[in-house]
């Protein structure tokens, strides 16, 4: 098995390395709304029994409904991670349903390397190519989608992507769909930072894209990621595998009952919100004279060859970001809270010694 990889929110880590309590650190190092919206009334009995059938119809008609996903019913997950997870063994049903393929070969509960392949469309979330090479599937990491071939059983593109913010035309994804479609391979597109622009999102399309993914993240745009939950859109037999590979009561009956209600919800005044504290932040790398190379609406991402010492200072003033081992030049800052936390940013930048 592959070494875990480093991801964003370590704040524990940090504070052990550079001092403080945790508490007291400001933490940019997610892409996570960090003006959580207020939580609705959750009835008692969701908290009592366990989640029946009806509370999650509703919060998948709630999905529907909010991600436009037509005749779909999104299923509800405990975090898109889950089924990023489950990824590999869903290349696995989709082979050996019609029993004429036999190159995969499991021993002691490990999947033998195969002449199977996967496109993963990069630098990306890294949880993806782990996923598969961890399950023994080669990945070709492609920094186009045009590099997606016939040969890949399976291709993987985040859009918006994580953490450049690159953002792919629907008519190229869809045209992507289309050739994995006749190669009898799937597209998984990774939505994860697409409700602060709908217009992005192939949800509406889906039901007409049979051989197409889309996972959702609830907790990122509602700032509620310690809620783990989000959403698939697939067809039908898709999501009936990922449920029973999930088992029961895999997402938890209060989670249930607050996306029933938020996805019901005028979410617009939270839109409203991010813009805002993202052209703060904008305003503050610009100030320090930092050189903005990509984001989304939650985080954005800077490029700069002092990054490693920028990280270091930043963690001095026990304020985290998130750096990567693959890009040292790179930083992704999340959204500060508020304008406190804008102007506590911008002073430690001013103290950075060029």
């Amino acid at each position: 098995m592959s070494a875990p990889i480093v991801h964003g929110g370590g704040i524990t880590a940090a504070a052990a390395a550079f001092g403080g309590s945790p508490e007291d650190w400001l933490d940019l190092s997610t892409g996570i709304n960090p003006c959580p919206v207020a939580l609705p009334d959750i009835p008692a009995r969701a908290w009592h029994r366990l989640p029946d059938r009806h509370l999650i119809d509703e919060a998948r008609r709630a999905a529907r409904d909010h991600y436009r996903s037509g005749e779909i019913l999104p299923l509800p997950v405990p975090g898109t991670q889950s089924v990023i997870q489950l990824l590999p063994r869903l290349v696995e049903a989709g082979r050996l349903v019609g029993g004429t393929d036999n190159r995969i070969a499991v021993t002691d509960n490990r999947v033998a390397v195969t002449d199977d392949r996967v496109a993963v469309v990069s630098p990306t979330y890294g949880e993806y190519a782990r996923a598969f090479t961890s399950a023994g599937f080669g990945v070709d990491a492609v920094d186009d989608i045009a590099a997606i071939g016939a040969g890949h059983r399976l291709a993987v593109v985040v859009n918006p992507n994580n953490p450049d913010g690159l953002i792919w035309p629907a008519e190229t994804l869809i045209a992507l769909h289309d050739r994995m479609k006749a190669a009898d391979g799937l597209l998984v597109v990774d939505e994860a930072f697409g409700d602060t622009d709908p217009a992005l999102s192939l949800a509406s399309r889906a039901p007409q894209l049979s051989n197409l993914v889309i996972f959702r993240s609830f907790g990122k745009f509602f700032g509620l990621a310690g809620l783990r939950l989000g959403f698939v859109i697939a067809r039908s037999d898709i999501l009936a595998r990922l449920e029973d590979w999930l088992g029961p009561w895999a997402v938890s009956g209060p989670a249930l009952s607050i996306a029933d209600s938020l996805l019901r919800s005028d979410v617009s005044p939270i839109r409203g919100r991010i813009d805002e504290r993202c052209a703060g932040l904008h305003g503050v790398l610009t100030g320090a004279g930092l050189q903005i190379s990509g984001g989304t609406a939650l985080f954005i991402l800077v490029a700069d060859a002092r990054a490693g010492d920028i990280y270091t200072h930043l963690c001095r003033h026990h304020i985290l970001v998130r750096k990567f081992d693959y890009a040292p030049e790179w930083l992704r800052f999340g959204l500060p809270p508020d304008p406190a936390a804008d102007r506590r940013l911008g002073e430690a930048l001013q103290r950075f010694e060029r």
